[in-house]
């Protein structure tokens, strides 16, 4: 636990502009714990939870956005039902952030053109397995070829993985900010899906 209280303590400004700090280092920062929430989504009968990893955040815009295979269980659910949730702690912070998000999924546009012309070779082999994750199997597999599971292939070869590749843009309705402090928790909440942003203290 913090034995000093930070600036943005009993200040929600400042915790606002903390969040949006901590966003950004967790973009890009590949070993800070931000780089990879759990994205939570679901119907009327079940929901599920899965790691995701930061690719973008825009606060103007009020958005954070990831990578995912087209063919995944999550798309079909999205299809269904675009609210979802996404979860980050900080251990070394004592900060929990909760975010709801009404989700777009991105499409051979000139959305998912961008990211995948950014997408590094290695993580392009995510999207050239022949079957769609999840998949029932007989036998452990990665579910790709040898040639592709040992990373023989090109960055021409790896173009055929862009029908399988789509970009989630998470658009942020409203944050639950928690802060664990010996000297007492804090809580808050900000509501972004009016013009103007609303922001509340809450119990912890």
């Amino acid at each position: 636990m913090h034995k000093n209280k930070p600036i943005y303590y009993d200040d929600l400004d400042k915790i606002y502009l903390k969040i949006w700090n901590l966003l950004s280092n967790g973009l890009a920062n590949r070993d800070s714990p931000l780089h990879i929430p759990v994205f939570i989504s679901g119907d009327q009968n079940k929901f599920d939870g899965r790691i995701v990893v930061l690719r973008g955040i825009d606060q103007k815009e009020k958005k954070i956005w990831f990578h995912s295979d087209i063919r995944s269980n999550k798309i079909i659910v999205l299809k269904s039902n675009s609210q979802a949730s996404l979860l980050f702690y900080d251990k070394n912070e004592k900060i929990q952030l909760r975010i709801c998000v009404s989700s777009k999924i991105n499409y051979d546009n000139d959305i998912t053109k961008k990211s995948w012309k950014s997408t590094a070779h290695m993580s392009r082999q995510c999207y050239l397995g022949n079957v769609a994750p999840g998949s029932y199997t007989s036998e452990p597999t990665s579910g790709l070829t040898p040639n592709v599971d040992n990373s023989k292939y090109t960055i021409e070869e790896s173009e055929s993985g862009y029908k399988n590749f789509c970009v989630i843009e998470a658009y942020i309705k409203s944050i639950e900010w928690l802060y664990l402090a010996s000297k007492g928790h804090r809580r808050a909440y900000f509501n972004l899906n009016n013009n103007q942003l609303e922001k509340k203290w809450l119990v912890p």
